[in-house]
């Protein structure tokens, strides 16, 4: 009789815990950085309880965000966590070489080689790296790798300092062209 009790209690001796931690009120969540306008955890990060409406929520859903997100509002909790317009500008910069991958919620677009119809002996990649919410000059990281032929195989080759800076100024260029656009509609 007495093992049959202690199944039962040591289970309900574990389980107290977990249910305990399951309590709304000691639940926590990140809140904006209303600097930059993102989400980040940075040297001393405010908490609020489960039920305030700025945040990200750590347990449980946040029906104010998610009706947010549902009708387009700002701040949507599955949207793109990079600037819109830069995410725009850069997949279009990049858009003449095949696109590899594109994570909007990274900030990252990799492309696949390319090599341009004059030079047939050299191929060309690219990465951009959207960092932000916010349209700033530092908000986008280009770089250029560059590949010869040379004996039948691709040997890694130094790009020109000036080709990822030129891209860079180009997403930005088209960045600031798109949100002109969105401003005059």
């Amino acid at each position: 009789m007495k093992h049959a009790l202690k199944a039962p209690l040591l289970a309900l001796s574990l389980a107290l815990p977990l249910l305990a931690a399951c309590n709304p009120a000691q639940q926590t969540r990140l809140v904006e950085n209303d600097e930059y306008g993102d989400w980040r955890a940075s040297g001393s990060v405010r908490q609020r309880p489960l039920g305030s409406s700025a945040g990200i929520t750590v347990f449980g859903v946040d029906k104010a965000r998610e009706d947010a997100a549902a009708g387009g509002g700002v701040g949507g909790g599955t949207g793109v966590n990079v600037n819109a317009y830069l995410w725009r500008a850069a997949l279009d910069t990049l858009s003449f070489m095949p696109i590899a991958s594109a994570d909007p919620f990274g900030g990252t677009v990799i492309t696949d080689w390319y090599s341009p119809p004059a030079a047939s002996s050299e191929r060309f990649r690219a990465q951009a790296l959207l960092m932000g919410r916010t349209l700033r000059s530092d908000g986008v990281r280009v770089q250029v790798f560059r590949q010869v032929q040379q004996g039948g195989n691709w040997v890694d080759a130094p790009v020109a300092a000036s080709t990822a800076s030129d891209l860079e100024d180009k997403v930005l260029a088209r960045a600031r062209e798109l949100r002109s656009q969105s401003a005059e509609r």
